[in-house]
């Protein structure tokens, strides 16, 4: 599904889930899922305007993230803050 290998998704796990292990906390859920947007989005930069699959997968994992955001910001303020400033989400 996605293009990135273990020790990627282990450090992205590790830095914002606080272990490789932690992969179901919803800020280590949230990075992963802005790992794969901003590879699809340099994937559709890149002359691949009319790939429309990889373009809806695109839209729905944005939803996806949307909904996680909102749920974050609703449970754990402060953590939603600090994820979206060390994600650079929201300029």
């Amino acid at each position: 599904m996605s293009h990135f290998t273990t020790e990627q998704k282990a450090n992205i796990f590790k830095e914002f889930g606080g272990n490789e292990k932690n992969t179901g906390s919803i800020e280590a859920q949230i990075a992963m899922l802005t790992q794969r947007i901003n590879h699809i989005s340099q994937h559709l930069k890149s002359g691949n305007k009319k790939d429309f699959s990889s373009n809806r997968g695109l839209m729905k994992m944005v939803g996806q993230r949307k909904r996680q955001l909102q749920y974050l910001s609703r449970t754990n303020l402060s953590s939603y803050r600090a994820l979206i400033e060390k994600l650079g989400l929201r300029k």
